[in-house]
This record gives structure tokens, sequence and C-alpha cells, in this order.
């Protein structure tokens, strides 16, 4: 029974450092996300326009938000007690609640997406709450994030009893208080506090394939909506060679040296830019993906639509260049040159690729896809040629 009965505990310092891994109930709570970016993805595969992207990120920041909240905590302080389970329990509901008022989050399930959302922050109050009761040392954060959240939350909850579209603004404000909240810290918080450097990474990197795994089933469904012959063929090939870029370029660097940064060198800069980064490249991800169904979907004898094309441009281009930034994190503790090094082939790789986007509009879908494909195989091939030169 004490098994059960547990208080939280502090589960980063120089004793805990051991290898740490998700725990069953961090995977079983991600399922739930897989559910809300599938309907947050699916809703931009329905407008491709510049509304429908803003829509989308209006939509996939909250989601991504609520992970982070739970990871961080789950990082920090999950002892994987009674308390912990039954409170991820209602948050998996409140997440389940948030996928289902996804499909029309921006009209008629607005409301219910506003309140889903307050109920997975009130639930994470009330663990920082527990936390803080149990841990002194960890007061000063738990104290910051239940006064930022709990207003953050404040607002959510009356946004959902303001007409539309003032309801997206108080959106936009209860966002900007709770990052505000985490960004404004202060050193004393996130260099005492600094989360595991090798669970935050894994947590990162399983979150980062949930995304992936929206692009290889675009590429499967675009697929299966078109009549198979040689040129969707091709161009569902190019679609995973790019997701297994993306996979490749991303995990074969992923690691905790941003993190080991702010503890050794009391620089928090490098690691708040590693864990920020990941939500542009996880937009990114997930509308190269939509990108990738429209290209598949597209009529190969015809060039493609503007819309499309600036889609699966700009959205690769975008993952590459916020691949280019979290490279240059670990530049306080790795091997410098090395991280510069490839930092710089994503910017320049980046560029290319949104030159194609201006410089492609006689195009067919095939052809554009075929050379996005390329660009981000060369990507691969220059790293491959670094670490031999390396060796």
């Amino acid at each position: 029974m004490k098994k059960w009965l547990k208080s939280p505990e502090l589960r980063i310092g120089e004793d805990k450092e051991e290898e740490r891994h998700a725990t069953w109930l961090e995977l079983f709570f991600d399922l739930f996300f897989v559910v809300a970016i599938s309907e947050v993805v699916h809703n931009l595969s329905r407008d491709v326009s510049l509304s429908g992207f803003l829509g989308f990120l209006l939509l996939f920041v909250p989601i991504w938000w609520s992970w982070i909240g739970a990871t961080f905590y789950a990082n920090l302080f999950d002892t994987d007690d009674l308390g912990h389970r039954l409170l991820t329990a209602f948050q998996m509901v409140a997440v389940a609640a948030l996928a289902v008022n996804v499909h029309d989050g921006l009209g008629k399930s607005s409301a219910g997406f506003a309140l889903a959302y307050t109920a997975i922050r009130v639930l994470l109050v009330l663990e920082f709450l527990r936390a803080g009761q149990h841990i002194v040392k960890a007061r000063p954060l738990t104290t910051r994030i239940v006064k930022g959240c709990g207003l953050g939350t404040l607002v959510w909850l009356v946004s959902a009893f303001v007409p539309m579209p003032l309801r997206f603004e108080f959106w936009m404000l209860a966002l900007t208080l709770e990052f505000g909240t985490v960004l404004t810290a202060g050193k004393s918080v996130h260099i005492e506090l600094a989360p595991h450097a090798s669970h935050l990474p894994e947590r990162f990197g399983l979150f980062t394939l949930i995304v992936l795994g929206e692009t290889v089933l675009a590429v499967v469904n675009g697929v299966a909506q078109q009549q198979w012959n040689l040129s969707s063929a091709w161009a569902a090939m190019f679609g995973l060679s790019i997701a297994f870029s993306l996979w490749w370029l991303y995990f074969d660097n992923l690691g905790g040296s941003a993190i080991q940064a702010a503890r050794a060198c009391r620089c928090i800069g490098a690691y708040q830019t590693w864990v920020y980064m990941h939500l542009p490249l996880t937009i990114g991800i997930a509308t190269t993906g939509v990108g990738v169904k429209h290209v598949v979907l597209s009529n190969p004898d015809l060039v493609l639509p503007s819309a499309e094309r600036w889609l699966i441009c700009a959205s690769l281009a975008l993952c590459l260049l916020t691949l280019g930034v979290i490279y240059l994190t670990g530049l306080s503790i790795n091997a410098g040159l090395r991280c510069r090094a490839r930092a710089g082939y994503r910017f320049v790789a980046a560029t290319v690729v949104l030159f194609l986007a201006v410089a492609g509009v006689g195009l067919s879908p095939t052809e554009l896809i075929g050379l996005i494909a390329v660009v981000c195989a060369v990507q691969i091939i220059l790293d491959l040629r670094q670490v031999t030169s390396f060796l």
C-alpha cells in the first residue's frame, strides 16, 4: 500500500541522473495526443490556405502546450503513485474531450475546446500544488507555475462564455500569460531545477515520432484515395523518403547537451531554445505531412497549385530551419565544429526549399516532391560524410 500512497519527490539532481525512460503511463497518455493531433491536421487538410494555417496554429499550440505541462511535471516530480495516476487519468479524459472539439474548434465547438483545455490546466495546477506542498526546494517553481498557469486558465474559462471572434483573442492572451510564466522564471529556477537530461529528450523524441506518424499516415491516405499509377507511386515514395529524412536528421542528433549546459555553464539560453524550438519543428512536420498528402492527391499531369506548393515548401523549410537552431544549442558543451556545420547545412537546405516555392511555379507535383526529397537526402549524405571525416 505504501507504493500507492507516496508523495511527489524531486526526480532530478546529481544523485538521480541515471538513465531514465518514459513510463508506461506516459506512453499511454501520449496516445490521447495522437488523436488530438490527427484531428487538427485533418482540419488543415480541409483548408489549405493562410487562414486555414492560422487556424491550425491556434488549435495546435494549446495541444502542444498541454503535453508540455504534463511532460515537465512528470520529468521533475513523477513517483507513479496513486494520486499522480488518478490526476493523469482525468487529464486523459480532458485531452479526449479536447480532441472531440478540435474538429470544429474554431466554430461551434470552440467553447467546448476552451472548457476541455481549462480542465487540463486545472488538473496540472493541482499536480504542481501537490508537489509544492511536499518539496520545499521546488516551491519557487511550483508557486510560479500555479499563479501564472492559474491566471491563464481563468482567461481560458472566461473565453468559453465570450462571443467569437473575441474568444480567440482571449485564447492568445492566455497562452501569452502561460508561456511568459515559464520563460521569465529566471536562472535560479531553471538551473536549480533543470530537467532530467535523458528522460526529457526521450519524451520530446516520442512526441516528434507522433507527428512524423501523421506524415506517414498522410502518404498512405493520399495513395488510398488516388487511382494507383506510376506517378502516384513515385510521389508516395518521395513522401515517405521525406519523412524518413526528417526522422534521421532529428534523431541522429537528439541528446541532452542543452540541458547539461544549463547545469554545467549556468546558461539557460541554449536549454530554453532547445525546448521551444520543438514547437515550430512539430508544426513544420505536421504541415509537411498535409502538403505531402495534397501532392500525392494532385493530378500528376497538371502544375501543382500555389497553395499546395507553398504549404509543402514552407513547412519543410521551417523544419530544416528549426533543426539547424536546435543543433546550435549543443555548441556550449558538445563539439562545436560539428554542430555548427550541420546547422549550416540545414539553413542552406531551407533556403533551397524556399527557392523551390518561388521558382517551382511550372513544376508538376511529382517533380516538386522529387526535388524536395533529393534536398533532404543530400542532408543525410552530408552528415554521413562529416562523421567519416571526424573518424
